[in-house]
């Protein structure tokens, strides 16, 4: 497979993973507040404070994200881009953020995908501090409880990024869930397949985003992009002659901006610096 070299050492653990409990929910956003506070108090009303939420047909406005780019020094394997801030108010076709904790106030991460009424298309990193809500809207959330993401310095990418960690949990909660990261060079569909067998998960949906050394589609195509953002858009992990075997499909942006959307390849996506996931049991 593909890969990247990172200024630090590979750490010996390639992912972390904490069970947890999720519970699905609609969420309510506020207007006239940043998504990062719209996220954390529609979470905080049900009693949460971790959780990764849906986006479909929100309106932001302002809206202001990035693209991957080549990092400008030797500190990381690749950067962001100028910040890009489309005029007007712009509609998020589909984005998903997992929402923790950052120096031990709320912060999330997001990817999606936005655009005009006109039709125009953009793919990026959502910036959540300097973005707002525009308009009331529910979305759809998965409220998380026995595990939070939780940003810390990573020696292997030099990047502050999430990581899960456990958290108190009623007495007598069964873990129904699984909150993970996967780091470098592991290809991401192995990786979920992995967690699942050491948590005993057969069947399961699975909630993310993350970044991937380019892209090899099921059907051929190739995105040769070596940073990118990825949008998990559907994946289901099935149980087959007794393993688990994951299906991802996605929605990616190269540091070209094109947007590329498809199956992945299982065992050929390698990835860039972090993939969070929020792996649900279905049965």
């Amino acid at each position: 497979m593909r890969s990247i070299v990172h200024p630090g050492s590979p750490s010996p653990e390639r992912f972390r993973a904490v069970p947890c409990q999720a519970r699905r929910f609609t969420a309510r956003l506020q207007p006239d507040l940043s998504v990062n506070e719209a996220a954390a108090r529609a979470l905080a009303e049900a009693g949460l404070q971790g959780g990764y939420m849906t986006l479909r047909n929100v309106q932001l406005s302002p809206l202001h994200y990035v693209i991957p780019a080549a990092s400008p020094d030797a500190e990381h394997a690749a950067w962001y881009s100028d910040t890009r801030s489309p005029p007007g108010t712009m509609m998020i076709e589909l984005a998903g953020m997992g929402i923790g904790l950052r120096d031990g106030e709320p912060f999330l991460h997001c990817h999606g995908i936005w655009g005009t009424e006109e039709g125009a298309r953009n793919m990026g990193h959502l910036l959540p501090l300097e973005s707002r809500i525009a308009e009331s809207t529910e979305v759809e959330a998965w409220g998380i409880a026995g595990a939070i993401l939780d940003v810390s310095q990573d020696d292997e990418t030099n990047f502050r990024l999430f990581s899960p960690r456990e958290t108190t949990v009623s007495a007598g909660a069964t873990p129904n869930a699984v909150l993970c990261t996967v780091k470098p060079n592991q290809d991401i569909s192995l990786a979920i397949e992995q967690i699942c067998r050491l948590h005993g998960i057969g069947e399961a949906s699975i909630h993310g985003i993350g970044s991937l050394i380019g892209v090899e589609f099921d059907d051929g195509r190739f995105v040769d992009s070596y940073a990118t953002e990825v949008l998990v858009t559907e994946g289901t992990v099935a149980s087959k002659d007794g393993k688990p075997v994951c299906t991802l499909d996605i929605a990616i942006v190269g540091m070209d901006g094109v947007i590329s959307e498809g199956r992945l390849q299982r065992g050929a996506n390698p990835v860039c610096v972090t993939f969070e996931l929020l792996i649900v049991k279905t049965s």
